[in-house]
């Protein structure tokens, strides 16, 4: 492709926050529940980027007709891929895309089209637009895309904090799950979580690393799955787990996991909870035996001497997105809300940063003194 820059390009991100910033020099848009999607394109040329660096195109072969009937003849676009249902957004449909056949993703294109909603230009013609001002880069797309025709869309955009919270409100029914804020004054980093997020609940995207037998159903029914962030280091840390499935979805999540459990242990970032638990039941028998042992790791929990902590690993490929109440320390203080898979999303993007941090200042002006 000739354009200022080739892909892929890692996308510019938003960390969530409480509440809509105010004051001069921000921007608000709606924020879309979709696949994240960087549009390059030179002529008849059309590539859509994921936000984990691969392509989207074969997943949505009714996209790039409309691309090139709409967007400049090159240009870099960042935005969303969603699919509109009768009841506002529909993200079940777009998982249903990210299928290995191409007649079945042919099907639903026909069936459930999707559609591009464009809310960042990042390339037009020969100019590289990324350390524009975010103002500005606004200002040249809505010129470009002012005329453009469904199923591509321009994001609604505002500097009125009074009607980004009307919209945090209002569009919650149509499936948008909140507001983004953009400072104006802001370049395009890419990797870098420099814009706001204001969700209607806390929600975090974590690899799903183990899983645990459920008490009335060992092998036969999943209890809960062990989620798991990365921090700076690299690391990926246990943070806690999510259980609310119902019989049906638990008995579905052994066949649905089988694959993941295929040499699991291969490189797993917690094989050592293996060997620890190894060891636990050796501990065990050595006491039933009148020997003197030591719990390990995934024996009995010393709370609740009935409650069985064995975990079963899985390959860490899988991310899914919980909702939470808060973060006690490095892990999650109750059980989390599975809420979906997110094929979209690679497990190294689950870090620690992508969650709300608030400091505790109450408790600094308690014992700071």
């Amino acid at each position: 492709m000739n354009l200022p820059f080739e892909p892929p390009l890692e996308p510019m991100l938003a960390k969530l926050t409480d509440e809509i910033p105010v004051g001069g020099g921000w921007q608000y848009e709606p924020k879309w529940d979709g696949f994240r999607a960087i549009v390059f394109r030179d002529g008849d040329e059309v590539f859509i980027q994921s936000r984990d660096l691969k392509p989207l195109d074969r997943y949505f072969p009714e996209l790039p007709p409309a691309l090139r009937a709409s967007l400049p003849n090159r240009c870099v676009i960042d935005g969303e891929v969603v699919i509109a249902g009768p009841h506002g957004l529909d993200f079940d449909s777009l998982l249903l895309r990210i299928h290995p056949a191409a007649s079945r993703v042919k099907l639903l294109a026909a069936q459930t089209p999707a559609n591009f909603v464009a809310w960042d230009l990042l390339a037009f013609d020969d100019r590289d637009l990324r350390a524009v001002p975010q103002g500005e880069r606004r200002q040249l797309l809505e010129k470009l895309l002012g005329d453009a025709a469904p199923p591509i869309h321009l994001t609604p955009a505002t500097d009125d904090p009074d009607r980004a919270t009307d919209w945090f409100h209002r569009f919650e029914g149509a499936g948008l799950d909140g507001v983004v804020a953009k400072r104006q004054a802001d370049p395009y980093m890419p990797g870098k979580r420099g814009w706001a997020k204001i969700k209607h609940a806390r929600t975090a995207d974590c690899v799903v690393a183990g899983f645990r037998w459920h008490k009335n159903g060992p092998g036969t029914l999943v209890g809960s799955l062990l989620l798991g962030l990365f921090d700076d280091t690299g690391r990926l840390n246990h943070v806690g787990i999510t259980a609310s499935f119902t019989t049906d979805k638990r008995r579905q999540l052994v066949e649905e996991l089988a694959p993941l459990r295929e040499n699991a242990l291969v490189d797993h970032p917690w094989a050592e909870w293996a060997e620890w638990e190894e060891r636990a039941r050796v501990a065990a028998a050595r006491a039933a035996a009148g020997e003197s042992g030591q719990r390990m790791p995934g024996a009995t929990s010393r709370w609740n001497r009935d409650r069985d902590l064995t975990w079963e690993p899985l390959r860490a490929e899988r991310v899914c997105e919980v909702g939470y109440d808060h973060l006690q320390g490095d892990r999650f203080r109750h059980a989390t809300t599975f809420l979906r898979w997110r094929p979209d999303k690679p497990p190294e993007a689950c870090r620690y940063d992508q969650l709300e941090v608030t400091a505790p200042f109450e408790l600094m002006e308690i014992f700071g003194r």
